[in-house]
């Protein structure tokens, strides 16, 4: 298997059709078909249906295209990294993030980092919790922010940030006049929400059950930015974590907090036996930072206390806005 038969297969996957990913690649038809053909008999089974000009790829193709892509991105890094090795650069750093964190915290703690520090060049990778520990397990990646779970031998939690989510409604919405949204007033009003049950959305879902309440959920996603635009659209009120709310802003909506505090949770994390650059323990604190700056509320916690924030269940405001304070030892305001 040659890295040529590689990059051909995965323009056909990209491009849908031979002649697309020739045109890609820089190649003619004919070669590409002929490569793509060469690399179906060496591995032993066909990776495209073929019909006139276009394929389509098969079940087989879409298990390998992931490995493919995995060890493209991974020569494109040597070739970065040898690169900045022939200009006496630091390497590139490498940071994988959930997609609210990546949008919200990563630029903001780049753009704090001291030239003499920071990186000649950062690459960033928006990915799900569970995409951001493989990476840093692979070592694909230096750095790793992600929502709680995060307990693996393997990785080094440096913190935990917790932060209280918010709704988002839109400006012409009768809630957008309250300081304060009550999730009695959500009761009869369609939601909009995260989508991963083992993560934010079980805490959220606790906080509707602990109120006796049936959130009617009409739009769940991957991406809270999703949700958000559903409360610009009109379609739900937002339910979302306070990282996607005040680090990427909308026209046409508001931020509100609400009269429980569900706790949204997300720690930074590296591997557990790889030396640090300073490039990397300047954004480690450079994230603490734009964290708090950020997040109204936010608080810090001891990575020892992972197990025992997880373990906290939802609880309302006090009276005066307040947070309850509720925090396990080790929280740092």
């Amino acid at each position: 298997m040659e890295l040529h038969q590689l990059e051909a297969f995965s323009a056909v996957m990209s491009a849908g059709s031979i002649t697309g990913a020739a045109r890609l690649l820089g190649r003619s038809q004919p070669g590409v078909s002929r490569t793509i053909q060469d690399l179906e008999q060496e591995i032993g089974y066909a990776l495209f249906d073929r019909n006139g000009p276009r394929v389509t790829p098969t079940h087989r193709a879409f298990l390998l295209y992931a490995e493919v892509e995995r060890a493209l991105v991974g020569l494109e890094r040597i070739r970065a990294s040898a690169l900045a090795i022939g200009r006496d650069e630091a390497p590139p750093l490498r940071i994988a993030a959930t997609p609210a964190l990546a949008a919200a915290l990563v630029p903001r703690a780049l753009a704090r980092l001291a030239p003499g520090v920071a990186a000649h060049e950062a690459q960033v990778r928006s990915a799900s919790a569970e995409q951001v520990v493989q990476a840093l397990l692979s070592r694909a990646v230096d750095v790793g922010i992600a929502t709680l779970p995060l307990d693996h031998g393997a990785l080094r939690l440096h913190y935990v940030i917790e932060a209280p989510c918010v709704a988002v409604v839109g400006c012409g919405d009768p809630l957008a006049n309250a300081s304060v949204v009550e999730l009695r007033d959500l009761a009869h009003r369609r939601i909009a929400t995260v989508a991963n049950r083992y993560r934010l959305r079980h805490r959220i879902d606790q906080a509707f059950e602990a109120a006796g309440l049936a959130p009617v959920v009409v739009l769940e996603s991957n991406a809270s930015l999703n949700a958000v635009m559903a409360a610009q659209a009109g379609l739900a009120v937002a339910v979302v974590d306070p990282a996607t709310a005040f680090g990427t802003p909308v026209d046409g909506v508001v931020t509100r907090r609400l009269d429980v505090d569900i706790p949204f949770f997300y720690g930074v994390v590296t591997s557990a036996n790889k030396a640090h650059s300073p490039a990397v323990d300047a954004l480690i604190a450079a994230i603490d930072a734009v964290s708090h700056e950020l997040l109204p509320g936010a608080t810090r916690h001891l990575a020892t206390q992972h197990d025992a924030l997880l373990s906290v269940p939802v609880q309302p405001r006090a009276k005066n806005g307040k947070r309850s304070t509720r925090h396990p030892a080790g929280a740092e305001t």
